[in-house]
């Protein structure tokens, strides 16, 4: 894709590493001047290696799990006073384990708070203005996660399963304003995902994973494109979403748990 898109503006939450890094390397690479967003002092160095695409960026800490860090964030773009012409709603986090036995609740409560309960706030302010604009684009960062239950990380499934089905749904009521709706979803991805949910240890989480540049191309794309979805990564998570919409819940839970097993453990 060549389309140099000089003077659009576009904001990117979760943008310190990962795929919500190559997210707005992509929209710096056409022309976008940017906002990133992230909770980790990190967004500073984010913010200084993407202002060498001679792009304007603005950088904002700020927790989107905490209501006043969605609206801390909602406060700047007004600030910077320029209309949005696309947000990546990329920001998430997981909390791997048995739901009962090993993850804390503050954790799963979280996870809820930054997938799910953050990215409708955002959402809610920032397409309220893109309709009275009648333009503009949302990428949502679901996950192949969306499509089956996500036995030992129940919590981020069932997040990832809102998401999916919040992003089309709202596709489907903008479909008349100017306004798209894409939802990408990735497999496991190289990200700091895995850390941060403490499941290093994990089958998934020693396997070989997908390029967030990559992830995050494909994702792009499609948001340029105006598609409603796009499954990212390695042939193997096409295969792996198909099954898990003819398989029963109860055979993709179970496969789902072979994966988020230690991966030492033998059957």
């Amino acid at each position: 894709m060549n389309e140099n898109m000089n003077g659009s503006f576009a904001v990117v939450t979760g943008a310190s590493s990962g795929i919500g890094l190559e997210l707005a390397k992509q929209f710096a690479e056409h022309g976008f001047d940017l906002m990133i967003v992230a909770d980790s002092g990190k967004i500073m160095e984010a913010a200084n290696a993407l202002r060498s695409y001679n792009v304007s960026v603005w950088e904002i800490q700020a927790d989107l799990a905490k209501p006043d860090g969605v609206e801390k964030v909602y406060a700047d773009i007004e600030t910077i006073g320029r209309p949005v012409d696309a947000i990546a709603l990329n920001a998430g986090v997981g909390a791997g384990g048995d739901f009962v036995r090993e993850t804390r609740l503050e954790d799963d409560l979280n996870v809820i708070d930054l997938n799910v309960r953050s990215t409708v706030h955002l959402a809610k302010l920032v397409l309220k203005d893109m309709v009275q604009q009648g333009r503009g684009r949302v990428l949502f960062t679901s996950s192949i996660a969306s499509t089956m239950p996500g036995t030992l990380n129940a919590v981020y499934n069932a997040s990832k399963a809102f998401v999916q089905s919040f992003a089309q749904a709202i596709r489907n009521e903008l479909k008349d304003t100017g306004v798209t709706v894409t939802a990408l979803m990735p497999g496991p991805t190289e990200t700091n995902f895995f850390h941060r949910a403490g499941m290093e240890d994990t089958k998934v989480g020693v396997a070989e994973k997908d390029d967030p540049a990559e992830v995050a191309k494909t994702g792009f794309e499609a948001l340029m494109a105006g598609d409603d979805h796009v499954i990212a990564g390695a042939f193997k998570n096409k295969v792996q979403a198909t099954l898990a919409h003819v398989l029963p819940d109860t055979v993709t839970a179970e496969m789902h748990r072979k994966q988020g097993e230690p991966a030492g453990r033998s059957d």
